[in-house]
C-alpha cells in the first residue's frame, strides 16, 4: 500500500496516463477516488467496495474539494490558480513519475529528457541491455505509462523512462542515471517561457544522489547548464571537442573503443549523440563500452525517425515523419550525402522557420528540390525566399520550390531528383489538417515508396 497517497485520491486528467493511474489505485486498494477531466469520463469496471466520483465539463476542477491527494496527469498545467489554492489549503499534489520513482523496486532507473532524440536514446539503452542480457522495461512518455511498469516489476530489472517537460515539471526526486540530450525550445504554447521549460527539464537531475550518474551534451549550452545542477558524483560528457565520449566525423570514440556509423544500421550523423549518451548510461550500469558498441551496430531506427526505406530506380528514400520541429529537419538534412529532394510542411504551430530556411538555402548545397505541403507551406516558402532562395529559372539555376495540395503530388514532384538522388520527407511541422498524426503521414509516405 502506498502510504503517501492519502484518500480521497484525485486523478486530474483522464487520458492514457490518468486511466493508468486509476488501475494503479485499484491495485493499491484505494477506496475513495475522484476522477476529473474536461472531457466526458467513461469508467472501467470498478471493484467492489471502491467509490469513484467523476467531474467533467467546465466545472471539472470542482472535484478538488473532495480530494486530499491529487495525481496530476502530465498534460495538466500544474501552476494554475485552482491547484495553487488546493495546495495552500493543505492538499497534496503528485504525479505519475513522482509516484513511480518513490515506489519502484527496480535495481536502477534511467531517465532521458531533451528536445530531440529522447525516444531513440531510450530504445538504444534498452537494445544494449537486451543484447547484454540485462532485464529492462521502457515507460513514461514512450512505451507504457510509468505506473503500469510497477505491476509486474522485479528487483533485477532496470527501468528506462522517457520524460517530457510536462512530466518533469513538479518532480522532486530524480532517477539514478539521467541523460540530458540537446535542449532547445519547445511547447511554448504550454510553458509560460523558455526558462520555465528548461527549469522543468532540470528536475531530471536536480534531485540526484551522490551515487548517481548524469550524462549530458557538453557542447550544447542549455544542456550543460542543466547538467551543472546535478549533485551526482559521476558526470559523463558527450562532445565534439573534449568529452568522455568524442564524436569526430562519423565516428564515436569512448576511451579505447570506437564505433563507426558506416557499420551501423541507423542513418544520420546526429544519431551519434544519442548513441554516445546511451553507451555512457549503460557504462554507468556496468556494461563494457565495447559490448555496447557491438550491440549498437545491430540497432534499427524507430519508425518514421530518419527511417531508410530502401532504394528504387536509383533513388534512396528516407521517412522522417516524426520530425515535427525545424531543428529535427535541420539535423536530418545535415545527414544527406547525395543530391536530395525535401518534402516540407504541415500544420501550424507558429514555429519560426528562419533558422531552418537559412541552413537549407546556405548550408545544404546538395538540396536540389523542395516540395511544400500543409497549412505552413506558404509561410515556409516566403521564409525561404527571404533568406535568398532563388526559384529555378529556365537556365536551371536555383532550387525548384513549389506548393502542393497533397503529399501524393509532392512525392511525384520529388521523384524528379532522378537516379543517384534521395527523397526525404522531414516536414518540420506537425501533421494535423492533412493527416490524423505523424504516424499516418509516415504510413502514407511508406505506401508511396512501395508503389514506385
Amino acid at each position: 500500500m502506498n502510504n503517501n497517497l492519502v484518500s480521497p485520491v484525485g486523478i486530474l486528467g483522464f487520458g492514457v496516463e490518468g486511466q493508468s493511474t486509476l488501475r494503479y489505485l485499484f491495485r493499491e486498494g484505494v477506496k475513495e477516488i475522484v476522477v476529473m477531466d474536461k472531457n466526458p469520463v467513461s469508467l472501467p469496471e470498478v471493484p467492489a467496495g471502491v467509490n469513484v466520483k467523476t467531474f467533467s465539463g467546465e466545472g471539472y476542477l470542482d472535484g478538488l474539494k473532495d480530494c486530499v491527494t491529487v495525481v496530476r496527469s502530465a498534460g495538466v498545467y500544474p501552476m494554475s490558480q485552482d491547484l495553487f489554492k488546493f495546495q495552500m489549503n493543505g492538499g497534496m499534489m503528485t504525479s505519475q513519475i513522482q509516484v513511480f520513482l518513490e515506489q519502484t523496486k527496480s535495481t536502477k532507473v534511467v531517465g532521458v529528457t531533451g528536445t530531440l532524440g529522447k525516444g531513440s536514446t531510450v530504445s538504444m539503452v534498452s537494445h544494449i541491455l537486451d543484447k547484454c542480457g540485462k532485464k529492462n522495461a521502457i515507460g513514461g512518455n514512450f512505451g507504457v505509462p510509468a505506473l503500469d511498469l510497477l505491476e509486474d516489476e522485479t528487483p533485477d530489472r532496470i527501468s528506462i523512462l522517457e520524460l517530457s517537460s510536462f512530466q518533469l515539471m513538479t518532480l522532486s526526486v530524480s532517477p539514478d542515471v539521467s541523460i540530458v540530450l540537446r535542449v532547445s525550445t519547445e511547447h511554448l504554447d504550454w510553458h509560460k517561457s523558455v526558462e520555465e521549460y528548461r527549469d522543468a527539464k532540470a528536475n531530471l537531475v536536480r534531485w540526484q544522489k551522490r551515487n548517481g550518474t548524469c550524462v549530458y551534451l557538453a557542447d550544447a549550452e542549455p544542456t550543460a547548464k542543466i547538467a551543472s545542477e546535478s549533485p551526482a558524483g559521476t558526470k559523463y560528457s558527450v562532445s565534439y571537442e573534449n568529452g568522455d565520449a568524442m564524436i569526430e566525423g562519423d565516428t564515436l570514440t569512448i576511451g579505447a573503443d570506437s564505433l563507426c556509423l558506416a557499420n551501423c544500421k541507423v542513418r544520420g550523423l546526429y544519431q551519434l549523440e544519442n548513441m554516445a549518451a546511451a553507451t555512457l548510461a549503460c557504462k554507468a550500469l556496468g556494461i563494457a563500452v565495447a559490448d555496447a558498441f557491438k550491440a549498437l551496430e545491430t540497432y534499427e531506427t524507430l519508425p518514421f525517425r530518419m527511417e531508410f526505406k530502401g532504394e528504387k530506380n536509383g533513388i534512396e528514400f528516407y521517412n522522417d515523419s516524426y520530425a515535427t520541429r525545424p531543428d529535427a529537419t535541420i539535423a536530418a538534412t545535415g545527414s544527406m550525402k547525395r543530391p536530395f529532394a525535401l518534402i516540407l510542411g504541415g500544420s501550424e504551430k507558429n514555429a519560426d522557420f528562419t533558422e531552418l530556411s537559412k541552413i537549407l538555402v546556405n548550408e545544404r548545397p546538395n538540396l536540389k528540390r523542395i516540395a511544400l505541403i500543409g497549412a505552413t507551406a506558404e509561410r515556409m516558402l516566403e521564409s525561404l525566399k527571404q533568406v535568398g532562395l532563388e526559384s529555378a529559372g529556365e537556365n536551371g539555376a536555383g532550387i525548384p520550390a513549389s506548393i502542393f495540395p497533397t503529399l501524393e503530388e509532392a512525392f511525384v514532384d520529388s521523384l524528379k531528383i532522378g537516379q543517384g538522388g534521395t527523397v526525404i520527407m522531414s516536414p518540420a511541422c506537425a501533421s494535423f489538417g492533412l493527416f490524423k498524426n505523424y504516424k499516418v503521414r509516415g504510413q502514407v509516405f511508406d505506401k508511396l515508396v512501395s508503389e514506385v
